[in-house]
């Protein structure tokens, strides 16, 4: 399955990307995430300038994944504000670097019901791209499917906004799963007929609240989801695992060697 990359949530540390990215080549990791889950560690356009030529030169694909603390539904404008400014950030960076999208977690339902907390992350989402769009930035938003029920982010939701915000998306399966007890892969393909898809995946353990924690991903986990996800469609898969690079490695080998020309 061509059709298929595979690479790990984390490039190491920035003072060694070029050694990185050419172990990641000749390992067969063209895609990577920079996670800048926990802060925006890259801030100086020179050192990003790097990032990106090294990328290039190694065809490495780079996507970003914002801060955790977004919430664009909270009661609270101030916290409205600043994660607006978290994910625009990641868009400035996100052009800097060459990495076309930025993914991240849209808030929490809180006191509000569904289809208002809906409308309020629907209409902050085009205020992000109207500033995406007047600063020139070549990146999309990719707003992640969620692993907890009581967490903005279901299939249908992220689907919806994808229809009416134009905006791209990240299918997290492990999140899927956890949130679902099941992936209606039927269903999925159904909501997402884009060409390409922007996904991510691990092992992960839930209870009947959705996720808990993502854990390693096994050789069965990799398997099912090789199974089931379309040829047709152009994919990328971040491992965001205790242990992305390791695991990243396993699904590469499990693709090479159980689904090459596979559909």
């Amino acid at each position: 399955m061509s059709n298929i990359e595979i690479g790990p949530a984390g490039i190491g540390p920035v003072k060694d990307v070029e050694y990185t990215f050419e172990e990641f080549s000749g390992l067969g990791i063209h895609v990577a995430e920079i996670p800048f889950t926990y802060g925006i560690f890259i801030k100086d356009k020179k050192v990003a300038e790097k990032i990106k030529e090294a990328a290039r030169r190694f065809k490495i694909g780079l996507s970003i994944h914002a801060p955790y603390w977004i919430n664009l539904n909270s009661e609270d404008l101030k916290k409205v504000r600043a994660s607006k400014q978290r994910i625009l950030r990641c868009c400035e960076v996100g052009d800097w670097i060459g990495a076309e999208k930025v993914v991240f977690h849209c808030g929490y339902f809180g006191r509000r019901k569904r289809e208002q907390t809906y409308k309020n992350i629907r209409k902050r989402i085009k205020e992000i791209q109207e500033d995406i769009k007047k600063k020139g930035w070549n990146v999309k938003l990719c707003p992640e499917t969620m692993g907890k029920i009581n967490v903005f982010g279901s299939v249908e939701e992220i689907s919806r906004l994808v229809k009416d915000t134009g905006c791209s998306f990240c299918l997290d399966f492990a999140h899927i799963l956890a949130r679902d007890k099941t992936v209606d892969w039927r269903k999925i393909k159904r909501l997402f007929p884009k060409k390409e898809w922007h996904c991510h995946f691990s092992g992960i353990e839930y209870n009947d609240k959705g996720e808990r924690h993502h854990v390693k991903t096994e050789k069965k986990y990799w398997r099912w989801l090789l199974k089931n996800l379309p040829g047709s469609k152009k994919i990328t898969i971040i491992n965001e695992a205790p242990t992305p690079f390791d695991d990243s490695l396993l699904g590469i080998e499990i693709l090479k060697n159980d689904f090459t020309d596979s559909n």
